[in-house]
Order: C-alpha cells, then sequence, then structure tokens
C-alpha cells in the first residue's frame, strides 16, 4: 500500500528536490511492489482516462512531465525514443504508456516559464504535446494534483513502471543525464527496466533519484499572488541617456543578452507591443537576460514617459538589480537626450533604417543576433529567444 513520506525520505527529497516544506499535506510514496493508484484524469483528446483503460499490457509507464520545465525538454525527446525503442522490438501492444502534467498553473510564477513558450495549463499540454510526438494519452493533473500526491511524483519528469499485475517495479528517472545532449547519457534505468521486465527479469536498479523541476502545487498559490503584489507595487524608474552611452551598453560587457527596444508614447505599433515585451521581460526574470528601452519623447515629456511605463509596470526583475548596481546603472529604462538620428542609429544598430519600434538582441560581448523593425509579437519574441539562449539548463 502507498506510504505516507517519512521523515527519512523528506530529507532524501529535500537533498534531491528542495525545501521539504515544498511537499504539501496528503504526499505519499510508493514502494517497489506497490500497487498502481486508479485516478480518473482529462486528456488533451477531450476524454477522461482512469488507469482500468490502460489495462491489457504487460507493462504500463506512467510519465510525470511538463510543458514548462527545462529539464523535461531535455528528457521529453529522449523518452520518445524509449517509446520508438518499444516499437521498433514488436512490444508496441505490451506496453501501455500515459503522460501527467501534475503542476497547477496557478502555483507558477512568470519568472518560472522562462524556458519555454508553454506554461503548464491544460490548454497548452495539447500544443507542446504535438510539439514532442506524443503518441499517447497526456492527462492534467493539476485542479487537484491528487493523482501526483498518491504516486508520490517528487518533480518533473519522474517515471513509475508497473509490470502486467500493475505492481511497481521500478521508479526514479528516465537516465542519468541532465543535459539535452543524449551523448551525455551514461546510463538508462527506465530504459534497463523495461526490457529487462519485457524479457522475463527482474529489474536490476528498481529505484533511483528523479532529478528535474520540483512538482509545482497548488500550496504555492499565495506565494504566487505575494510575487504579483511584489511586481504592482515595485517602482519604475526612468533615466536619460545619450548615444555614448547606449553605444557603451550596446558594447554588452556582461553575461546577460540584451533586448533593446527604441519605442515613443507617440508610435502606435510602439504601445501595441509594449506590454508583450514587457510581459516577456518578466518571464526571463530568473534568466541571464535584460530588457533595455529607449524612448524618443522629447525630454519635456519625461512625465508623459514615466507614467506609461509605470501604468505598464515596467519594471526591473529583482534578480538583476546587482547586475546594475555594479555596472553604476540605476535603471533600465531610458530617455534619449541626443537629437541625432544617425548617432542613435550608429550606436544601436547600423543596418537599422529608421522607423520605430526597432528591438535588436544582443548577446554578451556585442553581437547582435537578432534584429527585428516594426510590431514584433510576443510569441514570435520568445521563439527567437528560446531558440537563441535554449529552452534547457
Amino acid at each position: 500500500m502507498p506510504r505516507f513520506l517519512t521523515a527519512a525520505l523528506l530529507v532524501l527529497a529535500l537533498s534531491t528536490l528542495g525545501r521539504a516544506a515544498d511537499f504539501p499535506p496528503g504526499m505519499q510514496t510508493l514502494e517497489i511492489g506497490d500497487a498502481a493508484p486508479d485516478f480518473k484524469l482529462p486528456g488533451i483528446d477531450d476524454r477522461d482516462w482512469t488507469l482500468k483503460d490502460l489495462d491489457g499490457s504487460k507493462l504500463l509507464i506512467v510519465y510525470f512531465t511538463s510543458n514548462h520545465c527545462p529539464v523535461c525538454h531535455a528528457h521529453d525527446p529522449r523518452f520518445m525514443q524509449l517509446v520508438g525503442e518499444i516499437e521498433a522490438a514488436g512490444h508496441g501492444d505490451d506496453v501501455n504508456i500515459v503522460a501527467i502534467n501534475p503542476n497547477s498553473g496557478d502555483g507558477l510564477r512568470p519568472d518560472e516559464l522562462g524556458y519555454s513558450k508553454f506554461d503548464d495549463s491544460f490548454e497548452d499540454m495539447a500544443p507542446y504535446a504535438k510539439s514532442h510526438g506524443f503518441s499517447f494519452p497526456y492527462l492534467y493533473d493539476g485542479e487537484t494534483q491528487r493523482t501526483a500526491k498518491q504516486y508520490g511524483c517528487l518533480a518533473t519528469p519522474h517515471v513509475f513502471i508497473f509490470d502486467a499485475q500493475r505492481k511497481l517495479r521500478y521508479k526514479g528517472r528516465l537516465d542519468n543525464s541532465r543535459y539535452p545532449d543524449p551523448k551525455t547519457v551514461k546510463s538508462r534505468e527506465a530504459h534497463d527496466a523495461v526490457f529487462a521486465l519485457l524479457a522475463g527479469k527482474p529489474v536490476a536498479v528498481p529505484e533511483t533519484k528523479p532529478f528535474g523541476c520540483s512538482t509545482k502545487w497548488r500550496e504555492k498559490i499565495s506565494q504566487v499572488k505575494q510575487d504579483e503584489l511584489n511586481w504592482q507595487s515595485a517602482d519604475v524608474t526612468l533615466d536619460e541617456i545619450d548615444t555614448q552611452g547606449l553605444a557603451k551598453l550596446v558594447a554588452n560587457k556582461t553575461d546577460k543578452y540584451r533586448l533593446f527596444n527604441v519605442w515613443s508614447t507617440t508610435c502606435v505599433p510602439c504601445v501595441e507591443e509594449f506590454p508583450g515585451l514587457i510581459r516577456v521581460s518578466r518571464r526571463m526574470g530568473l534568466r541571464p537576460f535584460e530588457l533595455i528601452t529607449i524612448s524618443t519623447d522629447l525630454p519635456k515629456n519625461r512625465d508623459r514617459v514615466k507614467a506609461y511605463l509605470s501604468a505598464q509596470r515596467a519594471v526591473l526583475p529583482k534578480r538583476l538589480a546587482a547586475s546594475l548596481e555594479a555596472e553604476g546603472r540605476t535603471s533600465n529604462n531610458y530617455l534619449l537626450t541626443d537629437p541625432d538620428i544617425d548617432a542613435l542609429i550608429a550606436a544601436l544598430d547600423p543596418q537599422w533604417e529608421g522607423p520605430e519600434p526597432h528591438t535588436v538582441l544582443v548577446a554578451p560581448g556585442g553581437e547582435v543576433v537578432y534584429r527585428h523593425n516594426g510590431l514584433l509579437e510576443e510569441s514570435k519574441l520568445l521563439d527567437v529567444l528560446l531558440k537563441v539562449m535554449k529552452d534547457t539548463y
């Protein structure tokens, strides 16, 4: 039978994943030999699934994964490789597979989504599954998280393998590597467990420690709300800058990617795209990324610029405060004081023809790795950032 996590197991989980306080009331653990807990969960195929729906096979793999987690982004392709190997060996009908998203989207801060264009909502599960080619049911447990608690899902990814009687025979990681490069994999415990069981052999290593993003429990909702309150009450700053100062920022002698956006309060597409830029900035708040806004409004209209920035919550992510202080800066929002357009173009991007808005992504060391003139869609910007900065650790 499932057992509640003991103090020893909590210490073990703490050493692997984080604070023991992160585990919610009712959290259990499955021991080898325990029966698979039943469930009834909605799938992305517009139907509910239960454990009974997955009967009739020699093995059942329950794979807890999530849309937002960079470790899942590294492991999901390798999980699909395992699925392909099972089918190639002629065992497609012998192994039932189900993926479960245990996370509550309400338990995630915006800056925890910086490695994905998807969040952990049910709505984002279908496009995420399509992007990875999932060929099995993908179910949502974020509403109650009862299934995650019954299985003892410590993190995503987390693998559970059951035999024909639906007794647990393996639990833990997919493989040993946290990196996305499959060449770094030295041991494939889940793979070995599957093929040992199919061959009627005992599992050599029946338990390993999962590594990944801690399960995002609904109990964190109060922390997410407090984060939102902090964001809404934070000071919005605005400094003046000339083209020499801008050129120094573009040189980017830091380890951050800098996204420069030239805009003005009188530019309709600038105002239209600005909220999306702020959402992206907040989303990337835990990554080496900085949005730098350059207003070309006249200096006499400073108050209007400051009011717009405040209304849009153009706040510097708290994590970047120390780096700005080290650079001798006090803001990431600037009002341009130099009237010379040619000097502005030369300082920011010589390939820019002049119309606003204009957006430039500068890598550490000063290389322009992306530029866009005109309104930039939020989804397009996220795609670019995740391609350039990667969606895995």
